[in-house]
């Protein structure tokens, strides 16, 4: 009989797995579960989407030979049974289940966010999850002149650079001393900082907002309408027509929780990604070795991994982990980075450091002898390819290691 292959979640975890399974040749019938009413798509270019660089059709993601069921909100799981329950009441079978279903916005600590009626967040408020998420910003932005985007992070800094584009004068607040600081060094963040209020978007690192306001400075959700200000720690207000939320995520385990599953941060996983007999979980709503890693590159790795076991490709495939390793690229801006790239961590690694002020570019190797254990680029991703191959080869590098990250170019730098 054909395995009946249950994927919960419409994410890009759950999109990969698909089609890697199809085309590994796996002989399931592979269904793919989503809550949101499209079929999967591509969540890292949802800022892309928000600019009108790309529409909601060409972000689509491939599922191989799989049936989507978007609009499909799976709300039982009975692991005894197997099967699944869905919003409209049907139950569903399955035969191995595969956990994809992602994470939720963090909705950070700030007074003035929630409506009183407890319906949602006030007017002019967003987080930017789902494409739904960005039709909504998008049709604000058109008559808005100042937002604040909360966290700055990846997200926010790509949600930052898109409402430049569009317009929209736009700061930055982040608690962090930094931009992005569990992917950049503080000398790569002031880079990308100096990049951004040239696109005209103003940073307020360091800094904590406290509560958001109305129009005339009462907290909107007594009254007041739409948003007005962010009000930061310190007392200082930022006028505002329009807030984003981009304070990170958090695992979505409610569905594995109440099954019965293991959870910690995440659903808890071992090498073969399984949480249970057949039941599986990849993704941002994976907890790894004690790992949760929400990025998409791991959420991809974890899938090709699962799909090469469920398929019989690869019976015994086992995730062994990802190394830190990130890469954004929107718009003017774009950066990568490997592994380790704060070397103050450890007194015997060297680093080799070049920046050119002019073309707003910084680069970084991090380096333990002749083995490269992290890397910065950003502004100029010429020799990402050469880095990356090195940093997979697991850092070993022929000749010198300046040839990662010049192509002819003048820099000024520093090695130590």
């Amino acid at each position: 009989m054909t395995p009946r292959i249950a994927v919960v979640g419409g994410g890009m975890a759950a999109a990969r797995f698909a089609e890697r399974y199809g085309a590994l040749g796996g002989a399931g019938a592979v269904t793919v579960y989503g809550a949101e009413p499209r079929a999967p798509y591509n969540r890292v270019l949802l800022a892309e989407v928000l600019t009108g660089r790309y529409d909601a059709e060409s972000i689509a993601l491939p599922l191989g030979g799989a049936s989507a069921r978007p609009g499909c909100e799976v709300v039982a799981l009975d692991l005894n049974a197997r099967t699944l329950g869905l919003a409209d009441g049907t139950v569903e079978p399955w035969d191995e289940l595969v956990l994809a279903t992602g994470a939720n916005p963090v909705l950070p600590p700030v007074r003035g966010l929630r409506r009183t009626d407890g319906y949602g967040l006030v007017e002019g408020v967003h987080t930017l999850r789902t494409l739904e998420d960005c039709a909504r910003l998008a049709e604000e932005a058109v008559g808005a002149k100042r937002a604040v985007v909360i966290g700055g992070g990846v997200l926010g800094v790509s949600a930052a650079r898109a409402l430049a584009a569009l317009g929209v004068s736009t700061e930055i607040v982040h608690q962090a001393p930094y931009l992005i600081e569990r992917q950049l060094d503080p000398e790569a963040a002031a880079v990308l900082r100096e990049r951004l209020q040239v696109l005209g978007v103003d940073c307020y690192t360091g800094n904590r907002a406290r509560a958001v306001h109305g129009g005339m400075g009462a907290p909107p959700a007594e009254g007041w309408g739409r948003v007005g200000a962010v009000e930061l720690a310190s007392g200082y207000r930022l006028d505002c027509d329009l807030v984003v939320l981009a304070c990170g995520t958090r695992p979505r385990t409610a569905l594995a929780h109440a099954a019965g599953l293991p959870v910690n941060t995440g659903i808890l996983v071992d090498d073969r990604l399984a949480a249970a007999p057949h039941v599986s979980a990849i993704g941002d709503c994976a907890e790894h070795r004690g790992t949760v890693h929400g990025l998409a590159g791991p959420a991809w790795e974890q899938a090709d991994v699962l799909a090469r076991r469920l398929s019989g490709a690869e019976p015994e495939a086992r995730y062994p982990g990802t190394s830190p390793r990130a890469r954004l690229s929107t718009g003017d801006l774009e950066y990568a980075a490997f592994g380790t790239v704060d070397e103050t961590l450890d007194p015997g690694l060297d680093v080799l450091r070049l920046a050119d002020a002019t073309r707003g570019s910084y680069k970084k190797l991090v380096l333990r002898g002749d083995r490269l254990v992290g890397a910065i680029l950003l502004g100029d991703l010429a020799t990402v390819d050469a880095l990356a191959g090195a940093f997979a080869d697991g850092g070993a590098l022929a000749g010198h290691p300046l040839h990662l990250l010049t192509r002819g170019t003048a820099m000024t730098g520093e090695a130590r």
